[in-house]
């Protein structure tokens, strides 16, 4: 397969996940918000790092969220107890990338924002 079919399938994922998923939407806000942040407080090479990092974690682990929720739902229609505990266990997922995130904005913008405006 050519890597440009194969960006088209990735780029077609990305759109489906935008298109259906509230939650990546409002994460993909949040971390362009966090971008805007870090380059109106230059934020260091290492800081973005971290940001990077964490904001692509958030939202890689909200597509595979998706993904968990849509086999699930493929695989077993009917509720069935292990299927509430599979997209539990991986909202989960989301949950801690979310609250890391949250922890690695703070420890980059608290001292950004503090140095610059007191």
């Amino acid at each position: 397969m050519s890597f440009r079919r194969s960006l088209s399938f990735a780029l077609n994922g990305l759109r489906y996940v935008y298109a259906h998923e509230r939650n990546f939407r409002i994460h993909l806000v949040i971390g362009a918000v966090a971008i805007i942040l870090g380059w109106g407080l230059g934020a260091s090479r290492v800081q973005w790092l971290f940001l990077s990092t964490a904001i692509a974690s958030v939202l890689v682990i909200e597509v595979v969220n998706t993904v968990f929720e849509k086999v699930v739902d493929m695989i077993h229609p009917r509720v069935h107890h292990y299927a509430g505990a599979i997209k539990d266990l991986v909202a989960a997922a989301v949950l801690i990338a979310s609250l890391s995130a949250v922890i690695v904005g703070a420890l980059v913008f608290i001292p950004l924002i503090t140095t610059r405006f007191f």
